[in-house]
């Protein structure tokens, strides 16, 4: 017996989305003030990143057939990664060149006002390549832990699994309460995810209400283009992977669309995680491949996030009116190729990245990001709802380069059929999902 539409999350998340931007359009004073809302839920979220991909990982690797298994997965699923994400700024580069949305914004560029970006500039100043990989290794465990820093955590997670792993039966007991704690921490994740609603319409009542619709006007061009570029990149790209892989995009987008409408409403990919993660073992995903993809495509996978940047960079040349040659160009593309990989290790990363990026070539004046302080949130959106689906379909396809992917499962469960849950995790997934839809 079906549940009525209103104790859908899907549904709920919705209205949220809808009632978050009506009151920042009607009332954009009171609309504004709602930020803490969004905040609110996503700092809860957040709280549970830390644990759930520790206990995911761990699990995952203790209970691995070999060691060289990890090695493998890792291996392939950078490669891939690597392979993508080129892909992605190549294609921001292309629209971009032919779009040219900042062409006739000269005026504008030359009177922007540095002080919006200076704290970006001072931050990217310090970027370097040797930062990023001293970020990576966390000062202390438990301060990887209380940061939520995904990569950090990775780190000790990993080496932790496979020590569980080669000491063979004598972790059998200890693995099996881990996994128990993975289970509640799912369960708990459920919960949290009924908040969902409240914090889309907090975090889209503040975006509307802080920079109202009129900032959409001067730069609707390059947000259109952003948002035409994800789109593409996502059913054109992602999608000819996913026929190859063997599954439909369309309707996979409808398995996670309630991932998808929380990304929507809080413009971040990490509000959704951990229900991506269950619901990636839900379709048959195995937990070793979904404990490594899910949480490195967070920080290595970010095909959104990649589409802007090459997007901005140009556009913001454009905007200050200087002719960037093909070689330039190519050098913002290889510039790219290394700080986006960087992006998820520091606090601000988009600004801070970009401004990076610029800073290498001195042709394009800094300054001109000023441009884009107003309209970065409202493509935020984009950004993390391709990085968050770019994230899934890495799953799916890696999981099935191992040989690892139930394909009759993944076709039932597209279908629409009711089939048994996969692991205990999951179970607790279908049912919080029963729950809410």
């Amino acid at each position: 017996m079906s549940q009525p539409l209103y104790k859908s999350l899907y549904v709920q998340v919705i209205v949220g989305i809808t009632l978050g931007v009506a009151l920042g359009v009607v009332d954009p004073a009171h609309g504004a003030a709602m930020k803490p809302l969004g905040d609110g839920f996503i700092k809860l979220v957040k709280m549970m990143i830390a644990p759930v991909v520790f206990t995911t990982v761990v699990v995952g690797i203790a209970q691995m057939g070999a060691m060289r298994d990890v090695g493998r997965i890792g291996l392939r699923t950078l490669v891939y990664f690597e392979a993508v994400t080129t892909l992605a700024l190549v294609i921001g580069l292309v629209v971009v060149g032919v779009l040219k949305p900042g062409a006739g914004l000269g005026m504008q560029a030359a009177a922007a006002d540095v002080s919006a970006v200076s704290a970006y500039t001072q931050a990217s100043q310090r970027m370097t390549v040797t930062d990023f990989l001293m970020n990576v290794i966390p000062d202390t465990i438990v301060g990887a832990f209380a940061r939520g820093e995904i990569l950090q955590v990775l780190l000790f997670s990993v080496p932790f699994g496979l020590a569980l792993l080669s000491l063979g039966d004598k972790t059998t007991g200890f693995v099996h309460t881990l996994a128990q704690i993975s289970k509640a921490l799912f369960a708990m994740v459920g919960m949290l995810m009924r908040l969902a609603p409240v914090g889309a319409f907090g975090a889209m009542a503040f975006t509307v209400g802080k920079y109202g619709a009129g900032t959409l006007l001067s730069l609707g061009k390059l947000m259109l283009g952003v948002y035409v570029t994800c789109g593409l990149f996502i059913f054109v790209v992602l999608g000819t992977i996913a026929r190859v892989t063997g599954f439909s995009l369309v309707r996979f987008l409808h398995f996670i669309a309630e991932e998808i409408l929380i990304v929507l409403g809080t413009s971040s990919s990490e509000s959704a995680l951990p229900k991506l993660m269950a619901k990636m073992e839900r379709i048959g995903c195995p937990k070793p491949v979904v404990g490594l993809v899910v949480p490195t495509g967070y920080s290595f996978n970010l095909d959104g996030t990649s589409i802007y940047m090459t997007m901005a960079a140009i556009f913001v040349a454009q905007a200050s009116g200087v002719d960037l040659s093909i070689g330039q160009q190519l050098s913002i593309l290889g510039i790219l190729l290394l700080t986006s990989k960087g992006a998820a290790a520091v606090t601000g990363s988009g600004f801070i990245t970009l401004a990076a990026t610029l800073s290498a070539i001195p042709a394009i004046p800094i300054a001109g990001l000023a441009l884009l302080v107003g309209v970065d949130r409202f493509m935020s959106e984009a950004r993390a709802i391709t990085n968050l689906i770019g994230n899934a379909v890495a799953t799916m396809v890696i999981a099935r380069w191992e040989g690892k992917l139930d394909m009759v499962r993944v076709r039932q469960i597209l279908a629409g059929e009711h089939v048994a849950p996969a692991t205990d995790d999951a179970l607790i997934e279908e049912r919080f999902a029963g729950e809410t839809a």
